[in-house]
């Protein structure tokens, strides 16, 4: 029997090509300024248009600068970062694309948009050039990162080729405790399967633990899951996911609403659905997580400490190790708790929403970062997110503890605007990738939650966050 993934693909299947290579209809394109503007070229040397424009929806979040936004391009001193925003705003100019330019209050991560939006809807094919289009997954859609060429084949066809994926089911059972957290739970079950653990699968989060999750701690699960390896990661339908749905602007009403909702309470896997793999984690044995190396995979409880290549499986394992040890500059067997940090970063399409911002204001509020941090930023995931904070207080509560209060985008998550971590620097970072340079040349990131950044900030060093809620 059928699953929630099988369920979206038979009703989005167009076909099958000559070379085999299966075709998969897409709801919504989501457009960012780095992966769009060689598509768009395509489409112009070749002749072609969009084949569905108000399919797509674009913003600038990966160039843009989280300071200064009212200078708008103009505060984009890289000239490369600059050149792509600017094509991206011709871009949608000319082809009729709606875009939320860095003017607009409803800019953001493109990850964060859309569900907020409610342009990513439950049983939606959704697509985008960036890997963690999977956070999409947290509303019962389909949803993939692509490559320049797909991106432009989709914008061309409105189709995109590929072949199925396989099911695996990803169940929590139990309840999380106190100071641990969906970004924790993603860590936890990395750890356990590795970064190649869910290769040519698409994941269903289910169990009692993850329906108790709220949506953005969905979308932080489904956002993790291409760090497994998974193609997609897919949450199935529930009252929650319809609550948060309704009422958004760009969601159906009326009778539209009803007859949408009446589908959409069928996008769930059947009783008897058969799955590729199973694996079972229990939410009460998770800890709050740390990476100590460089590869998501490469992670431990706060009370953890690094591995010793001694003590590795196999000598390949030990030279991964002892290579990750060395860039990190850490020492076989050291606490994890034993590690200082230079900065502190929360935001990115991983943990950008309201409700991290809450989390990790309930951890600072009246206390200070550590003299020792050089620097501490919190950035929203979308101006809306930031106005909603600002609304609430939260942005005077890191203010007050010493933290920079920023505007929206992607920011320190990856190197590829002016917040970046200078060589040997440590960074807490509630980011989803901790690869060699990713956050800056040599710079050392260690992934954590929210909450567990903000202690970071707090303490200087890494502390279990458990100790200060």
């Amino acid at each position: 029997m059928p699953t929630l993934y099988d369920k979206i693909w038979a009703d989005h299947y167009a076909g099958t090509r000559s070379d085999g290579e299966g075709l998969l209809y897409i709801d919504r394109h989501l457009v960012h300024e780095v992966t769009s503007p060689q598509a768009f070229e395509g489409l112009r040397l070749a002749g072609r248009g969009l084949w569905r424009t108000q399919a797509n929806l674009a913003t600038p979040d990966h160039n843009v600068p989280t300071q200064r936004r009212a200078d708008g391009i103009d505060g984009i001193a890289d000239p490369v970062a600059r050149e792509q925003v600017v094509t991206l705003d011709e871009n949608c100019r000319r082809h009729g694309v709606t875009q939320y330019d860095i003017h607009d209050i409803r800019q953001g991560i493109v990850h964060v948009i859309g569900p907020e939006q409610g342009a990513t809807l439950p049983g939606m094919t959704i697509v985008c050039g960036d890997s963690h289009t999977s956070t999409h997954g947290a509303l019962a859609a389909l949803a993939q990162g692509i490559g320049t060429s797909e991106v432009e084949h989709v914008m061309a066809t409105q189709c995109l080729a590929q072949s199925k994926a396989r099911n695996m089911a990803v169940c929590v059972a139990g309840t999380l405790k106190e100071g641990v957290f969906a970004k924790d739970l993603a860590l936890a079950l990395i750890g356990r399967i590795g970064t190649g653990g869910a290769t040519g699968h698409t994941i269903e989060f289910m169990g009692p633990a993850v329906e108790a999750l709220s949506m953005e701690a969905r979308m932080t699960l489904c956002n993790m899951a291409i760090e497994a390896g998974a193609r997609a990661g897919m949450v199935a339908v529930d009252d929650r996911t319809l609550e948060y749905v309704h009422g958004r602007p760009l969601a159906p009403t009326g009778a539209g609403w009803d007859a949408a909702e009446t589908y959409w309470r069928t996008l769930v896997s059947d009783a008897d659905a058969n799955w590729d793999n199973e694996v079972s984690l229990d939410a009460a044995d998770v800890a709050p997580q740390v990476t100590w190396g460089t590869s998501p995979e490469m992670v431990v409880p706060v009370d953890g400490s690094a591995p010793d290549p001694a003590d590795a499986p196999s000598e390949l394992a030990a030279d991964g190790i002892e290579r990750a040890l060395g860039y990190m500059g850490l020492a076989p067997n050291q606490p994890v708790r034993e590690i200082e940090l230079d900065r502190v970063f929360i935001g990115s399409c991983t943990n950008s929403r309201l409700e991290d911002l809450r989390i990790a204001a309930q951890v600072v509020a009246g206390k200070q970062v550590a003299k020792s941090v050089k620097q501490a930023l919190v950035v929203p995931g979308s101006g809306l997110v930031k106005q909603a904070a600002e609304r609430e207080g939260l942005d005077r509560v890191f203010t007050d503890a010493g933290f920079e209060w920023r505007d929206a985008g992607c920011s320190m998550c990856l190197g590829m605007n002016p917040d970046r971590l200078l060589p040997g620097e440590h960074c807490a970072s509630t980011s989803n990738r901790n690869f060699e340079g990713r956050q800056g040349y040599r710079g050392r990131t260690h992934l954590v939650s929210p909450a567990m950044a903000a202690a970071a900030a707090v303490a200087g060093r890494f502390v279990d966050v458990r100790e200060l809620l």
